[in-house]
């Protein structure tokens, strides 16, 4: 396996930013850790990629490759199993609405919720109370939902205020903006609104008790209204969406139809992608009980041990790799050693074995829509999280690919991180392959 020099010229802390002139449809939603544009970009120009051609990203996450094969001119597809993230793909590659149309639209959703927060005596600028003899109670949650929740992600007044903006949006919905100001909702919530602090992990910050939250969702609305002007000149091109499993690839495509892959799905670690979203799942309506939790988990790829559950079979996948098999022997050995015996560390090597397993399984239905010749880039990255025992994700899915008749190109290395548990630094890169067909 040949290894290339570090990608780019950018420093190590830079090349997962965000540029400034990337900013445009990106920006409307996207995960902390999303892999940058500049990336996606760099991967469809040595891939030759064009308008005869599909850019097929089957962990799709909110985005970023789809975004942005449609600002190159490029047809693309995306499959994602989590809703809310399937959500703002979905609208992020929907450039229909007429800016100036929707941006009236909002501002009639904004008078109405204006109006009912100051009939309650309620002043959307934090810390200012019209009259608190008429404060009418404040709304929440139902409690099933609520539980959901971290624990002091949003306030109380702040949680109020938002469910008057998104009982706005109902009693106004018109399905031409109705999804676009929903996922300036969004937005808005995890920015500006909620408690949230995003490390790599999603934790809470500071607490606040009061914040805008009509005048943070119009902040938004004002930045979709500026990049679907700027948008509009631009050819359209298909962008199409699936909410599904990535593992079962050819429920959504027709066979022989991709002509590359540019992707980055989970890496093996506690990262457990569902809570990024959850108050956003939540008031958005994807999410609304703990079983409703369950069924998207269900659809995840088994990457973390609040994934795995009593059934999952993709550790059958991944029997026959002998690397992965003594990965999971080392760690489970290295938790005996240890004396760790909660329910979680007991799953670590579970998690090895499914989520190997879950990979090969999805790179084995792949191979049916992928046209002969097509290339592909997977962004993954080593991990030390499971009691320090060192993971080579990309060597070892470059492993897995081979076997499956996948030609092996090289490895890229994008950047290194830090491991908080070994101190180490860990490689990010970009397995390439090639299916001969």
């Amino acid at each position: 396996m040949a290894y290339s020099r570090p990608y780019g010229e950018r420093k190590n802390r830079d090349k997962n930013k965000l540029d400034r002139e990337d900013l445009a449809i990106h920006d409307w939603y996207r995960f902390v850790l999303s892999f940058p544009p500049h990336l996606v970009r760099d991967y469809l120009q040595q891939f030759h990629t064009g308008r005869d051609t599909l850019v097929l990203d089957p962990f799709c996450g909110t985005g970023t490759t789809l975004a942005e094969c449609k600002k190159s001119g490029i047809p693309s597809a995306g499959i994602e199993a989590h809703p809310m993230a399937f959500f703002a793909s979905s609208v992020k590659v929907d450039w229909s609405p007429n800016p100036n149309r929707l941006l009236q639209h909002a501002k009639e959703v904004e008078k109405a919720a204006v109006d009912q927060l100051a009939a309650q005596g309620i002043a959307d600028a934090p810390h200012m109370i019209l009259d608190r003899s008429q404060e009418k109670d404040i709304q929440s949650l139902p409690e099933e939902s609520f539980h959901l929740l971290l624990t002091d992600s949003i306030s109380p007044l702040p949680l109020h205020k938002a469910l008057i903006l998104r009982d706005a949006l109902e009693d106004h919905r018109d399905d031409c903006y109705y999804n676009h100001e929903r996922l300036a909702f969004a937005k808005a919530l995890v920015q500006t609104i909620a408690n949230l602090h995003f490390g790599p992990e999603v934790g809470v910050g500071p607490i606040k008790q009061d914040a805008p939250v009509i005048a943070s969702w119009m902040e938004q609305i004002h930045r979709i209204v500026r990049d679907l002007k700027e948008m509009k000149p631009r050819p359209d091109v298909p962008a199409a969406v699936y909410l599904g499993d990535s593992r079962r690839i050819s429920d959504f495509l027709p066979p022989a139809s991709v002509s590359a892959v540019i992707t980055s799905p989970p890496y093996p670690n506690e990262k457990d992608y569902s809570r990024t979203t959850r108050l956003e799942s939540v008031l958005l309506g994807f999410i609304r009980d703990k079983a409703d939790l369950q069924s998207v988990k269900r659809t995840l790829l088994r990457s973390n041990t609040r994934n795995i559950y009593k059934g999952d079979d993709d550790d059958t996948w991944s029997a026959g790799y002998p690397e992965i098999t003594r990965l999971a022997e080392q760690i489970e050995a290295r938790r005996v050693e240890l004396g760790k015996t909660s329910g979680f560390e007991r799953l670590y090597a579970t998690v090895v074995k499914q989520y190997f397993g879950g990979m090969a399984r999805h790179l084995a239905e792949l191979r049916l829509t992928l046209r002969p010749g097509a290339t592909l880039a997977y962004v993954v990255g080593d991990q030390a999280s499971y009691l320090r025992v060192m993971i080579r994700t990309g060597q070892l899915l470059s492993d897995i690919a081979q076997s499956l008749g996948y030609q092996p190109l090289r490895i890229d290395l994008f950047r290194t991180r830090l491991s908080t548990a070994t101190r180490q630094q860990l490689r990010e890169e970009v397995v390439l392959l090639q299916w001969p067909g």
